[in-house]
C-alpha cells in the first residue's frame, strides 16, 4: 500500500490547503456521529475519531464544539451517507462517499462531474466490487518497541503495519475496525487518524495526459462539500 498511500498523502494535503471547506466536511462526521452516538466522546466511540481526525486537520476547538452542539440541537440538520460508483476517463473505476442533506442536489452534482469530464455515473454494485474495504489507522511510532506492539496490533485484528516516516499505518478488514479501535485505546495509543479507505485490487497505469484528465474528475468530487472521500483505480 505504500505507493498508494504516498498518493493519498499528497491529495490531502493538497485538500488540506481548502480549510473552510475541510472543515465543513469534518463537521458533517461529527454531526452524524452526534446523531448515532450522542454527543458525549467517552461513550460514543465513532465521535472520538472524528474529533481525533479535527485534530489531525488542525481544526480549531471552537469548531468542534460549535459542530457537536449544532448536531445535538433540535434543529439539527439531517445527513444521510450515499456512496456513488462509477467510471471516470479512460475507464477508471470510482467510488464517491457523500455525506448530505439533500440527496437530489448530490446525485445530480455527481453525475454532472462525471459527464463534464467523460465519465458515467454507474449503479450500485458496478465498481465496489473492484475495491477492498479496510480500516486505516496512523500514530506516532516515538519510543514504542515494534516487535511487541505488532503481536498486539495482530491480535487486535491487524491484517498489515507500516511504519514510514516516523508513523505507524496500521490497516484492519472492514469488520476488524471497532476491534482495533478498543485495541489501541487498550494500549494508549493516540491514534491521530482511523478511517475507513477503499484500496483498488487491480491499479491501471495511465499517460501524464491521462492522469490530468482523472485529476480534474478528483478535484471537481473534493472541491464539492457534499464529498467525503474519493478513491479510484488509477495507479
Amino acid at each position: 500500500m505504500g505507493r498508494a498511500f504516498e498518493y493519498r498523502k499528497a491529495r490531502k494535503m493538497k485538500r488540506w490547503g481548502q480549510m473552510a471547506k475541510v472543515f465543513t466536511k469534518i463537521g458533517r462526521e461529527i454531526a452524524l456521529a452526534v446523531k448515532e452516538g450522542g454527543s458525549d466522546p467517552e461513550s460514543n466511540p465513532k465521535l472520538r475519531l472524528a474529533i481525533q481526525n479535527s485534530k489531525t486537520a488542525n481544526m480549531p476547538k471552537k469548531n468542534v464544539d460549535a459542530a457537536i452542539q449544532r448536531a445535538s440541537s433540535k434543529d439539527a440538520e439531517n445527513l444521510e451517507e450515499i456512496v456513488y460508483e462509477g467510471y471516470g476517463p479512460h475507464g477508471i473505476p470510482f467510488i464517491v462517499e457523500c455525506l448530505t442533506n439533500n440527496t437530489t442536489r448530490t446525485v445530480a452534482n455527481v453525475r454532472f462531474y462525471f459527464s463534464k469530464e467523460k465519465g458515467s455515473l454507474g449503479t450500485s454494485g458496478s465498481v465496489s466490487f473492484m475495491f477492498d474495504r479496510k480500516g486505516e489507522f496512523v500514530f506516532e511510532q516515538g519510543e514504542l518497541d515494534m516487535e511487541e506492539l505488532e503481536l498486539e496490533l495482530i491480535d487486535g485484528g491487524a491484517d498489515e503495519i507500516e511504519v514510514m516516516e516516523g508513523k505507524v499505518y496500521v490497516y484492519t478488514a472492514y469488520e476488524d475496525f471497532g476491534a482495533m479501535q478498543n485495541a489501541l485505546e487498550s494500549l494508549n495509543i493516540e491514534v491521530q487518524e482511523a478511517t475507513l479507505q477503499r484500496f483498488p485490487q487491480v491499479t491501471k497505469d495511465v499517460t501524464d495526459e491521462q492522469r490530468e484528465n482523472i485529476e480534474s474528475l478528483i478535484d471537481r468530487f473534493e472541491e464539492d462539500e457534499d464529498v467525503q472521500k474519493v478513491f479510484h483505480g488509477m495507479a
